[in-house]
């Protein structure tokens, strides 16, 4: 039977065997958590709230959005020991596509579950880190908090029928897979020695590129594109690229830009050829609860300056002051501040709309951004599931070779409990870009996306249905920023962003351009093109420096 037939079976099979128990399916509680697209898209509404005359509320500092930017810029002003500033949010509890929650006592991330040991390329996250006591110097070199890295086994992938270690498919692979393989790896390797990849972007990796003799215009090519011309056609290869692109931006080789497929290994780790090197993958750090560690770290100290249910309305600059109204959602009521300055850590989709006479880089920019839409399934087992052959042992990221889903975490797996037990497998799914794709998405019905989920895992673990016990569902309508050719083709080009640099209080930390105003400052991940803590966290940092 070809590959792909057996997919097709073991989903019809899967199907049949749903519908074959619906008792099973009725036991399973849940529903839709999280973030609420309602909520979200009554900026959208024709007639918004306004104003009611009410006392203004002045203050020094106002950051608009409570994402990983906004409590990162928050950081920095308690840095700077300020004390005149407010954050507010939409969101009943803050940290945008970075928070997590509990089943059944038992922690797990609603969005970004991990985040890669930073480089020195990353001296801002490195300080949190330090901060927070995950990162200490001991002996004269840096060492990191073991409960914090991820346990081993790391990564799995369920391919032919079996488990194997890893993720790339290397089991029962022909010769001419492992040369694709090792072809892909020298051109990794070719991008990677140009120094023009890291996280977060360095502001001269045009100029490396162009030196190492690599047009913008090359790497502005849809990443598919490429791989054709280097004639990296294997199938399995392709897979796992594509795999690797919707996992970190939500689309996939046909949507995202060259510059995008390249950078996830030169920026990281590189891309290994089985039998070519020892395979050693880089230190990744997670909790039970994902990122939602590090963003309910950078939340705590904030306290009553954290404002949560307020949706940004209006921000109208002016040359004495910045304007902004905001509808505190428990009342209804709309609420007026007067800033000194406003950091707009928002979407550019939203920062676009709601700030007044927008300056035209903020509209070019948001024109320009492609969103993916994302949903996470928390899905409570109450025992170990069966492992659908055999091969390497549970671990905890497990993906499913051909599935139209990223795979699931074990949000147990960095338990030190002794047997294993019931757990909450967080399972993800990145519906790709598009206005059609969201839309589907937000009109499914928890029942259908319930049915994917267990759909999709049961081609690997055919007792999923019976062991899962509730199912929470959050769905991001605008999860995170695709790097197309677009918009590394806009950002080649800095006269369009008008940026203005800003001083660092510590010279350690390098100069990170901040798209700006007389009296606003941009911080979003979006403004880089894609979603990553560390973009997000130095935007936020140097829009105050």
């Amino acid at each position: 039977m070809k590959r792909r037939e057996l997919l097709g079976a073991a989903a019809l099979t899967t199907l049949a065997a749903c519908r074959a128990e619906p008792d099973q399916l009725t036991k399973i509680t849940g529903g839709f958590v999280g973030s609420s697209p309602e909520v979200g898209h009554i900026l959208r509404e024709a007639k918004l709230p306004v104003y009611d005359g009410s006392p203004v509320r002045k203050i020094h500092t106002l950051i608009a959005g409570g994402g990983v930017a906004g409590l990162s810029a928050a950081r920095a002003l308690r840095m700077q020991s300020a004390e005149d500033f407010v954050l507010l949010d939409l969101e009943s509890e803050v940290g945008g596509n970075a928070r997590g929650g509990s089943i059944a006592g038992m922690a797990h991330p609603l969005g970004a579950h991990y985040l890669p040991v930073p480089g020195d390329d990353a001296p801002e996250v490195q300080d949190f880190l330090e901060e927070l006591g995950l990162r200490k110097r001991i002996s004269g070199r840096w060492v990191y908090d073991e409960k914090a890295l991820c346990h081993s086994p790391q990564e799995r992938l369920f391919f032919n029928g079996a488990w194997q270690e890893g993720l790339l498919p290397t089991q029962g692979i022909s010769s001419e897979t492992q040369q694709q393989y090792q072809r892909f790896a020298k051109l990794v390797a070719q991008w990677q020695v140009t120094g023009a990849f890291s996280m977060p972007l360095k502001e001269n990796f045009r100029q490396k590129l162009q030196i190492a003799g690599i047009d913008i215009a090359q790497a502005a090519t849809v990443f598919i594109a490429y791989l054709d011309t280097q004639g990296l056609t294997d199938p399995h290869l392709r897979w796992y690229l594509d795999y690797c692109c919707r996992d970190d931006y939500g689309a996939g080789i046909d949507t995202v830009s060259t510059f995008a497929g390249m950078h996830y290994f030169a920026a990281r780790h590189g891309f290994s050829a089985p039998g070519t090197q020892d395979g050693e993958k880089e230190g990744v750090l997670t909790w039970p609860q994902g990122n939602g560690f590090l963003t309910q770290a950078l939340a705590a100290p904030l306290r009553d300056r954290l404002q949560s249910q307020q949706i940004v309305l209006r921000i109208e600059e002016g040359k004495s002051e910045v304007l902004i109204d905001a509808l505190h959602l428990p009342t209804k009521r709309v609420r007026r501040y007067a800033a000194q300055r406003c950091i707009v850590a928002l979407p550019l989709h939203v920062a676009s709309r709601v700030v007044n006479n927008a300056p035209d880089f903020l509209k070019a920019a948001a024109v320009n951004l492609t969103h993916s839409s994302w949903w996470v399934a928390n899905i409570h087992i109450d025992a170990p599931l069966h492992d659908n052959g055999q091969g390497a042992f549970p671990s905890w990221d497990n993906v499913i070779y051909g599935s139209k889903g990223l795979g699931y975490v074990d949000a147990m797996h960095q338990s030190t409990r002794t047997a294993p037990g019931a757990t909450v497998l967080t399972y993800y799914h990145a519906e790709g870009a598009g206005s059609a794709l969201r839309q589907a998405l937000l009109k499914a019905r928890w029942p259908q996306l319930r049915d994917r989920a267990l759909a999709e895992i049961a081609q690997a673990h055919p007792d999923i249905t019976r062991r899962a016990q509730q199912i929470d569902i959050t769905r991001y309508g605008h999860a995170m920023a695709v790097l197309t050719p677009q918009f590394i083709s806009q950002i080649s080009q800095s006269p369009a962003y008008k940026l203005r640099r800003v001083l660092s209080i510590s010279k350690q930390y390098p100069t990170r351009p901040t798209p700006s105003t007389p009296r606003l400052r941009f911080a979003h991940s979006d403004w880089s093109g894609y979603s990553v803590f560390e973009e997000a966290f130095a935007r936020g940092l140097h829009s105050v420096l």
